[in-house]
């Protein structure tokens, strides 16, 4: 069906009434057709009818409204009705409404203005459900386009955290009184935070702690950034001797230098160390990194000094180098600064004694001080965290 004005079906079993009728409203700019035997008719009613309105006598002979009204209870009847009857009886009129007539007329019509008026709001009605049922449909496209992309990502992001998780050194390492260990727990699939370790040469141990801005791809992509940096500086002093992997200053210019060089708008914090097991000395450096490293021993636990810029920022950051001779034992400790998510609510400052006064009391183990911070009860953090041990003992 096609129309001007709207697509109308007159059902009246009275053909010389239906005609006249349909004559006038053709020449009032609606499509008609008219069907007179109502027992044989085929016509949807759903909302995939072309139908937009149904004018329909109420008074047919051989036709019970009783038996058609529960008919019409199980079928998706969404064209508007207009009804019609010759007598003015409020009986009728209320049969009509249950049927869920949308509009009465009583004939003689005197008023086909009104008509007309009542069938172009049914046929606005009609192409206003039309636009809806339009519009959830692809809405409902768009979400099964959605859901397939949303699931594409979490197979793309799940993948991605199993190769993250393959990037972080072996837990624990084990090299002569050293033992080295670390745990990551991601916001997201994916982490901002890293960490890594390994020897170099017979008696170094490089390790960092990187905390990168943001979270999801874009952070774990510059920590696999990060990780390459140092793989290759590693590389460089086994085949050429180049010294720079034992710089930790040197190494967060060049971390610096590749975040800024990456241009994805990425920071991070830092701290580098170098760890000489033969004569027991750490030298590192600290960019921006909270909490700062904490050492303890014997004489108690205390945060390490070091400042310096995140790497990223600016391209003269200045860093400091830092030499401590270690204790016979001891456990180191480095925390990315999600770990200050899951503390008491206190103000920083107290949540750094609070984080101090931790190690203090439980300084064991790793695993010991996890369960007393809450790591271990921690499925999904507020923000990333990344926790690396050094530890030694007599």
């Amino acid at each position: 069906m096609t129309a001007t004005n709207g697509n109308i079906l007159i059902v009246d079993d009275l053909p010389d009434r239906a005609e006249s009728m349909a004559s006038f409203l053709s020449q009032s700019g609606f499509h008609v057709e008219v069907i007179t035997d109502v027992s044989n008719s085929t016509y949807s009613l759903g909302g995939d009818s072309d139908l937009d309105v149904i004018l329909c006598e109420l008074d047919l002979k051989d036709f019970s409204w009783v038996d058609a009204r529960h008919a019409l209870r199980g079928m998706d009847v969404q064209v508007p009705v207009i009804m019609f009857c010759d007598v003015a009886d409020p009986e009728r009129m209320m049969t009509a409404l249950r049927l869920g007539a949308s509009d009465f007329f009583l004939r003689p019509i005197e008023d086909k203005a009104a008509l007309v008026r009542s069938i172009e709001r049914c046929v606005r009605q009609r192409n206003l459900r039309r636009e809806l049922q339009e519009s959830r449909d692809r809405l409902e496209a768009a979400n099964i386009e959605l859901r397939g992309t949303i699931k594409m990502l979490e197979q793309d992001q799940q993948a991605g955290r199993q190769v993250q998780m393959r990037m972080l050194p072996v837990t624990p390492m084990v090299l002569n009184d050293y033992v080295f260990s670390h745990t990551v727990i991601p916001s997201l699939y994916l982490s901002g935070d890293f960490t890594d370790y390994f020897t170099v040469g017979d008696h170094y141990v490089i390790f960092f702690m990187a905390d990168v801005s943001g979270h999801g791809s874009s952070s774990a992509f510059a920590t696999v950034l990060l990780k390459n940096l140092f793989a290759r500086k590693r590389s460089d002093f086994s085949r050429r001797r180049d010294a720079t992997i034992l710089q930790p200053v040197t190494m967060l210019q060049h971390a610096n230098k590749e975040l800024l060089d990456l241009g994805v708008d990425k920071f991070a914090t830092m701290v580098v160390g170098l760890l000489d097991m033969r004569q027991n000395t750490l030298r590192y450096s600290v960019a921006g990194h909270l909490p700062l490293p904490v050492l303890v021993s014997d004489s108690g636990a205390r945060y390490l000094e070091g400042e310096g810029s995140t790497v990223g920022l600016m391209e003269d950051a200045q860093y400091e180098e830092h030499v401590v001779d270690l204790p016979n034992s001891f456990m180191l400790a480095l925390f990315s600064d999600g770990i200050l998510e899951i503390l008491p609510h206190m103000s920083l400052i107290e949540k750094e004694q609070y984080f101090l006064k931790v190690f203090e009391e439980t300084a064991d183990s790793p695993e010991q001080l996890a369960a007393h911070l809450g790591l271990d009860r921690v499925d999904t953090a507020p923000d990333d965290i990344a926790a690396l041990f050094v530890i030694k003992r007599d």
